[in-house]
């Protein structure tokens, strides 16, 4: 799978995640091929970029939860969209707000298993709902994890939700920028701080809303600096929305870059532990799949292998499966501590693919997840019912 910028699609390129309109309504299924009118439709949704299988790749399994989870997404960032304009706008919160947030932690607030954090497909103009609608996603995930109370999980939620209100306001000319100097990193500074005085001012009666979009600010405006002497100052929710934000800005279609795998996105929080906290990059882990049965990895040793059991104490060690002499190497091993993942593989093409079934077979427990069939029936239906529900 290879994410493609928008102006580099051609024509016979298969999808490798399906795409929906605003009601959630499945416009482009997976493995769909790419036409002349489909590139400008895309175009014209101003998407940056798609995720794209590569030639000989085989269309990954999508269960019937991922479709859910993606569609989520995608109906509940066009709410947000809203509700984040009226803040900005009328300085007020609309009546939905708390309906987003109910229903997140009513979805992910509880929820006692790992998820497919799947990314959504990004535009210039949507990035800001859709980043902040995964950030509160994953601290309803983690602060569960973490045991947080109930009331503290709303209120981080929300703050997750409206973190990055101010960078709405920010000039298009600088909001455009890849790479903005250091002039114009002040003038987006400038927006942000304004947007936290307007949360505090919406949010009179939540103060802890202000606190923690404050507080992870100041953290991030730290580790830009090399200062890092922030973490002993933070609190709890903070620290997780740090974390949360970290991840899904590294994982995910990104303006001026390509976005990074789940495993490198890991390594490098754990890698920084002066910044992020071990126990708060634990409860992600917890939280999400990461290296599960199935993925295709890159070795430390340059050879290519198949995850066939993961590893709960180090989920960054787990059993794999070596293409080069059908060899198994549990990296939790001493026998292996020399060998590491590298990487999950960027190239696809000649990964092997071994069904679950086959796995269970041999011995290895594997959770079994139905794959689900992308019909634009179904996807019809279930908009449907959620209009009802509304």
């Amino acid at each position: 799978m290879l994410f493609v910028k928008t102006d580099k699609l051609k024509r016979g390129m298969r999808l490798a995640r399906p795409i929906y309109n605003k009601d959630g309504v499945l416009l482009y299924e997976r493995n769909s091929k790419l036409t002349i009118q489909g590139i400008q439709s895309i175009k014209a949704f101003g998407l940056i970029g798609l995720f794209i299988l590569e030639p000989a790749e085989p269309v990954p399994p999508m269960t019937q939860e991922d479709i859910i989870f993606e569609r989520f997404q995608t109906i509940t960032v066009f709410l947000l969209k809203d509700e984040l304009e009226k803040i900005r706008r009328d300085k007020a919160k609309g009546n939905k707000f708390q309906g987003i947030i109910n229903n997140i932690m009513q979805r992910y607030g509880n929820l006692n298993k790992r998820i497919n954090f799947i990314q959504n497909l990004r535009s210039r103009e949507d990035y800001i709902y859709k980043h902040s609608l995964n950030v509160a996603i994953l601290c309803a995930l983690m602060s569960h994890v973490l045991n947080m109370g109930w009331e503290e999980q709303m209120e981080l939620i929300a703050a997750a939700l409206v973190h990055d209100v101010g960078k709405m306001s920010i000039p298009k000319a600088i909001a455009k920028k890849d790479n903005p100097n250091a002039d114009e990193l002040e003038v987006i500074a400038t927006y942000e701080k304004a947007g936290y005085e307007l949360i505090g001012s919406v949010f009179a009666s939540q103060p802890g809303m202000k606190r923690l979009c404050v507080q992870m600010n100041n953290a991030m405006r730290s580790i830009r600096t090399g200062e890092n002497n922030q973490s002993g100052k933070l609190s709890l929710g903070a620290k997780i929305l740090l974390v949360a934000d970290t991840y899904d800005t590294m994982t995910a279609m990104r303006l001026n870059q390509p976005p990074e795998s789940e495993v490198a996105a890991i390594k490098y929080l754990i890698g920084h532990s002066d910044v992020y906290e071990m126990a708060i990059v634990d409860a992600l882990i917890q939280s999400i799949d990461i290296l599960a049965p199935g993925v295709s990895v890159e070795l430390s040793t340059k050879e290519k292998a198949i995850v066939i059991r993961n590893n709960e104490e180090n989920v960054l060690r787990p059993m794999v499966l070596g293409f080069k002499n059908n060899n198994i190497i549990d990296l939790s091993s001493k026998e292996y501590c020399d060998i590491e993942v590298a990487d999950i593989m960027k190239t696809m093409d000649n990964r092997y693919v071994i069904d679950t079934q086959t796995l269970i077979d041999n011995g290895f427990p594997v959770q079994v997840k139905q794959e689900a069939k992308m019909q634009v029936g179904i996807a019809q239906e279930e908009a449907e019912e959620g209009k009802t529900e509304e």
